[in-house]
């Protein structure tokens, strides 16, 4: 499985994008109001809810203290356990049955990044709803996994059944091919028959498969293997792939380069595109500045070279030498004439059938 897949968190957000009716900040102060002064001090460091917004682990906690890492964590379970059975917990009922409702309006499981970045713009506002999820007894937090990314959901058998079909969903999937939006929601779809039909919306869908490691898509809205050629995109080389790919022909190193900076507004400069596609295997010089995908069946090296490879198979005439060097180089039927009437490296038979002189 691919462990270097784009991890789906959401664009920093500029302002908040939920407002619940509740006042995050009072609360928290609140509940941390409950417990013993060092248990306080822990779960601030722990959760940055002080000052900074840095979250400092068990580690450095335990280290400014003097402490082992295993009784700071005891420090701050108990903390935790003292805010549940508080007063002010009870209290805070109608508050995190909102937050619950939230959720499920996402979709029941939703990734953290993108949970919390729906919730504010802003990190320290998003570690006190991070401090509240924890909290929170109707809230269950999945760890990162080499499958999928760290998620919180409130329905857990409706987390169930998302991940098994994302799983079903990766195993079906092609190793190369691409499927349009549309399809690869019809698929997963498919796989979650048995779902309570107020999650099936296009908005919750994509929600669900941003949960995967291992299913992405590409700025073109095109969906697939994350480890996909097709679908990552980490420089010119990927979105040069995806520009000939999307072309279905042999492109220009030039227009390769424009068409980079019109389909994804990324600078492409055309001498830079060109090295790109040289060192890359999975491009074939087929032409005067044309390259063609290896996938295609496209050879390199110059078309007598590609004519004699063809031979070596079996003698051919003329023509279906020009049909069989036309598939797997972009050249003129001139050029490939020119080639094989040189009695050097080649043979004219009697029947009119060609050989490797």
């Amino acid at each position: 499985m691919p462990q270097n897949a784009k991890k789906p968190a959401a664009k920093k957000a500029a302002a908040k994008k939920t407002t619940l009716s509740f006042d995050a900040a009072a609360l928290v102060k609140k509940l941390l109001a409950e417990v013993p002064d060092r248990a306080r001090e822990v779960l601030t460091y722990r959760f940055g809810l002080g000052t900074s917004s840095e979250r400092e682990t068990l580690e450095a906690i335990g280290e400014r203290w003097g402490i082992t890492r295993e009784r700071v964590r005891q420090i701050e379970a108990a903390g935790i356990e003292a805010i549940r059975n508080s007063s002010a917990f009870t209290d805070a009922e109608s508050a995190f049955d909102e937050l619950a409702q939230h959720i499920k309006m996402l979709g029941g499981i939703v990734p953290e990044d993108l949970l919390l970045e729906d919730l504010s713009g802003d990190e320290k506002a998003r570690n006190r709803y991070r401090f509240l999820l924890v909290v929170g007894s109707a809230f269950f937090r999945e760890r990162e996994t080499d499958d999928f990314y760290a998620r919180w959901h409130v329905d857990p058998s409706t987390a169930e059944k998302v991940h098994a079909a994302l799983s079903k969903l990766y195993a079906s999937l092609p190793d190369n091919e691409v499927l349009s939006e549309g399809d690869m929601l019809d698929r997963f779809l498919e796989e979650l028959r048995t779902i309570n039909d107020a999650y099936k919306s296009e908005e919750i869908l994509k929600r669900w498969l941003s949960l995967s490691k291992n299913i992405g898509s590409n700025p073109l809205a095109e969906w697939g293997k994350a480890d996909s050629p097709s679908i990552r995109t980490k420089g010119i080389r990927d979105y040069a792939y995806l520009v000939i790919k999307r072309g279905a022909q042999p492109m220009h190193f030039s227009d390769v380069a424009k068409s980079i900076s019109s389909l994804f507004a990324k600078e492409a400069h055309v001498a830079t595109t060109h090295n790109e596609l040289i060192k890359d295997d999975r491009f074939v010089l087929v032409g005067r500045g044309l390259y063609a995908l290896a996938e295609w069946g496209y050879q390199p090296g110059v078309v007598r070279d590609v004519i004699k490879t063809i031979l070596k198979k079996k003698p051919l005439t003329r023509d279906e030498v020009i049909e069989a060097v036309k598939k797997v180089r972009y050249v003129k039927d001139n050029t490939i004439l020119v080639n094989l009437n040189d009695p050097r490296y080649f043979k004219r038979q009697k029947n009119g059938t060609y050989t490797v002189a």
